[in-house]
């Protein structure tokens, strides 16, 4: 099985590299992130492979980072989730996105994934979230900043709040009075406000 791949990049497109090695042309689907990382066609590209085969085919899968692999590897368990659409969640999330929407249960952005309806969102959130414990994933910035901003959220987790809606519902109070970005207890109410 190929699991690595380098050489010369004679073609890219989002969810297409064909990368030249020692004469022979190889065809890799990959993700847009990847895509977007390549270097430019001519240069030389280096592709973590993950190998597929079935009865009529043998495709190949290419990631420029290994966590990214790791990543599609876990999402093609889940029952219902092929290669290919798991390059297209991988292309619509980026993996630290997927990972963070798995682990804080966040159905709603799985299901802005074109090809993943609710019940298949469900089935990712309850055969995944127990493990991807070994991906690093770092605190997601909010859009809004200020003095209170971190102290509110953290409080919010700590009740129990998922990530994704605390940090809505203090986008949503600062929206209402930008004041609140300083003010750890109107901010702090103002979000409950919203959350509930």
């Amino acid at each position: 099985m190929i699991a690595h791949l380098r050489g010369k990049l004679i073609h890219k497109e989002p969810g297409q590299a064909i990368v030249e090695a020692a004469g022979v042309g190889y065809d890799v689907v990959i993700s847009v992130p990847t895509f977007t990382a390549l270097p430019s066609v001519g240069a030389e590209a280096s592709l973590h492979i993950h190998t597929q085969v079935s009865e009529d085919q043998i495709a190949l899968f290419g990631f420029l980072e290994r966590e990214e692999k790791r990543l599609f590897e876990r999402l093609i368990t889940v029952s219902g989730v092929g290669p290919k659409l798991a390059i297209k969640m991988l292309s619509g999330l980026n993996p630290e996105r997927t990972v963070q929407a798995i682990r804080g249960q966040d159905h709603a952005q799985l299901t802005r994934i074109p090809g993943v309806g609710k019940k298949l969102a469900e089935r990712l959130v309850v055969e995944l979230k127990d493990k991807l414990d070994d991906f690093a994933v770092a605190p997601t910035p909010t859009s809004v900043a200020g003095p209170a901003v971190d102290d509110v959220l953290s409080a919010l987790v700590n009740l129990g709040y998922q990530r994704p809606a605390a940090e809505k519902a203090i986008e949503q109070a600062i929206a209402k009075d930008k004041a609140l970005n300083a003010d750890f207890d109107g901010l702090f109410r103002g979000a409950l406000k919203v959350i509930r």
